[in-house]
């Protein structure tokens, strides 16, 4: 009989294919949970469970005795309880370094259409408002030369500073738990502690993963520090933000726009206070999201979670003392 591998939401057909080669494959749409029987059943007799964002913890655990391992087809782990996992000898993996570019791609393109007030002329033009020469109200802010602070320097972090400085011209800072010196030459990048940062930056960008010390790390506080003709991007995880302090900072002018990928709730409630605010650009955790990419994601869950199945080390594992026990 062949091993049993769960995969749930946004999995992809192609990494599915390849595992049904070797597995017994149950693939399960977002928002299936342990109240659905089928769902609850296969848990219960998987050796390994393929997520995207679905909290794995106690609870989740408690109703597979047989997994061996989680594999998380993200590069953040937020969703998953590390911890307990460890306890259980379960396997904990991610998929780092593909999706650098892209998401690098995704954010810049956030700072860019903030900056030049792309999604808001675009609506400007297609509700028939524009009827001649632009007004200076319309106009947005240079993005070339101007100086970027990014806040989490890790791979994409490294691919947002490529962009920026070979692309943009732009004067690199970056706060980070440890010093960089290879991208402070490669990039001519300056290391700043937060506080510096935030008040040196014209453009400041979030990538840092969500750990207790990072959750809130953006607060009134923080946002107060910042120019008022600053621009603030977010694209690491949403409660890394106090998104009543954001909307205060931009209700009161200090900070000039935003823009977000991720958000504390995610879907956003269509009410919700950042979506009145025309100097804020929104987008749907949009990071890594193209076909390319997402194949890539869901290929190296595939690969960490059969090479678990198989008695091996994985590619990209988190919870290292697994395999040093």
């Amino acid at each position: 009989m062949k091993p049993k591998i769960v995969a749930y939401g946004r999995v992809r057909e192609k990494a599915r294919i390849k595992l049904s080669e070797k597995y017994e494959v149950s693939h399960f749409n977002n928002g299936e949970d342990l109240s659905n029987e089928a769902f609850k059943k296969a848990i219960s007799e998987a050796s390994a469970f393929i997520v995207v964002e679905l909290e794995v913890g106690k609870d989740m655990l408690d109703h597979a005795p047989y997994l061996k391992v989680v594999s998380n087809v993200s590069v953040g782990y937020d969703n998953l309880d590390i911890e307990e996992l460890t306890k259980r000898g379960i396997a904990a993996t991610n998929t780092p370094d593909v999706l650098n570019d892209t998401t690098a791609d995704a954010i810049f393109g956030l700072l860019l259409a903030a900056a030049r007030r792309i999604p808001e002329l675009d609506q400007y033009v297609k509700k028939g408002e524009w009827k001649g020469l632009l007004s200076e109200t319309k106009f947005g802010v240079d993005v070339h030369h101007k100086t970027l602070g990014i806040i989490g320097m890790g791979r994409i972090g490294e691919a947002i500073a490529k962009r920026a400085h070979f692309g943009f011209d732009m004067h690199i800072l970056y706060h980070n738990r440890s010093r960089k010196p290879q991208l402070e030459e490669k990039f001519a990048a300056e290391y700043r502690n937060l506080d510096q940062l935030l008040e040196e930056s014209d453009y400041v960008c979030l990538m840092t993963p969500l750990t207790p010390e990072t959750r809130h790390l953006m607060g009134a506080e923080q946002f107060k520090r910042m120019k008022k003709s600053a621009v603030f991007v977010n694209g690491s995880r949403g409660h890394t933000v106090e998104e009543t302090a954001l909307v205060e900072a931009l209700q009161n002018g200090e900070i000039r726009a935003a823009a977000l990928d991720v958000f504390q709730e995610e879907p956003l409630f269509s009410d919700h206070p950042l979506l009145k605010l025309e100097k804020v650009v929104t987008t749907p955790h949009l990071g890594s999201a193209t076909a390319e990419t997402e194949d890539r994601m869901s290929l190296l869950a595939a690969e960490n979670a059969d090479a678990v199945l198989e008695g091996k080390r994985p590619p990209n594992l988190i919870n290292e003392q697994i395999f040093s026990l």
